[in-house]
């Protein structure tokens, strides 16, 4: 399965396609299609039947999944898109941190 550089909760910026500059939160991933649903981007349109839940049906806006390609990790401290390195701490646990600021991101 390839690894995806984003976890669930991260904030990205997206720098390609349509919502190119767009920041927003890891809702979910999908590792095995390389694929991330992020917060308020790709927001397409479903036309949904109505159910119990929704008894009225219509038409339905929700993101839909990009390529992790397309996004990169934002740090909040520093302020940038940023790439990671791994900092393997006393213990032999392994940190994620920023490449400019070295601040550790969660």
């Amino acid at each position: 399965m390839p690894k995806v550089h984003v976890r669930k909760g991260d904030t990205v910026l997206v720098i390609t396609g349509k919502d190119a500059g767009k920041k927003g939160k890891v809702l979910s991933v999908e590792p095995a299609k390389s694929r991330v649903i992020v917060e308020k981007v790709n927001v397409v349109k479903r036309h949904r039947k109505a159910t119990p839940q929704m008894p009225q049906g219509g038409i339905v806006e929700q993101e839909a999944p990009i390529h992790s390609s397309n996004v990169m990790l934002f740090c909040n401290k520093c302020n940038k898109p940023t790439r990671i390195k791994k900092r393997i701490l006393d213990n032999g646990n392994k940190e994620r941190v920023c490449k400019h600021c070295g601040e550790t991101l969660s």
